[in-house]
């Protein structure tokens, strides 16, 4: 067990955090949506029902959206596109998809190599470009869900107001979806853009987020 603890800790503390963030949200999610409740002259709701509710979705949904769109593009992007000096860049000239014998394809794969990966034809194709292909995926899922689950939002608000609900279709024009959609994306973009940068100039010693210490400014692709 603490060997499995040790070799998983990364992914073991970050599943943790998450957890206990979205417990955190959803606590103060159903504090915000009850004073608005009160305010409206209407009755606060029970956990149980906030959580199945589409305010609750919405608030998730379009996080998660934002987040597997900046990993979707930078896994694709940084394939063709470098940046001197970043340790979350490849080498200077070496942009592209790299050669078979670089990615240990096909004739080149190794026995320790995934099955997948010995293979030509569409199942290796499809492997070779599985993550993108997943994050990208994950990103089109939770942004239909958001906008899902924002008509239903949406028009809880219209009909509290007294005004017509609007269709799916017409709430993919509306101001609401689009600003949820965008102020998640600028964010997203921004902490990418500031991590390409800052770690060319900065470092965190033992991170292989960071170039080691006594790297070059401009050494690109190394990691410590």
């Amino acid at each position: 067990m603490k060997r499995f603890l040790r070799e998983n800790s990364l992914g073991l503390v970050f599943g943790l955090l998450f957890l206990v963030v979205l417990v955190g949200q959803a606590f103060a999610g159903h504090a915000d949506y009850n004073q608005q409740q009160l305010a409206a002259g209407m009755e606060p709701v029970p956990m149980g029902r906030y959580l199945t509710s589409a305010s609750f979705a919405v608030d998730v949904a379009e996080n998660w959206q934002s987040e597997y769109l900046q990993f979707f593009l930078y896994i694709f992007l940084t394939v063709w596109l470098v940046q001197k000096g970043s340790p979350e860049s490849k080498e200077l000239g070496s942009e592209g998809r790299g050669s078979d014998k670089e990615q240990k394809v096909g004739a080149f794969a190794t026995d320790a190599s995934p099955r997948w990966a010995r293979l030509g034809g569409l199942r290796g194709t499809l492997f070779a470009n599985s993550l993108g292909l997943v994050m990208g995926t994950l990103f089109l899922l939770s942004w239909l869900t958001q906008s899902i689950a924002g008509v239903a939002a949406f028009n809880e608000e219209q009909l509290r107001d007294l005004q017509e609900p609007v269709t799916w279709a017409r709430y993919l024009t509306e101001p609401d979806f689009w600003n949820r959609t965008l102020q998640n994306w600028q964010s997203e973009l921004l902490a990418v853009a500031s991590m390409v940068i800052l770690s060319i100039y900065l470092r965190q010693r033992g991170s292989p987020e960071s170039k080691p210490v006594g790297s070059a400014h401009d050494a690109t692709g190394v990691e410590g």
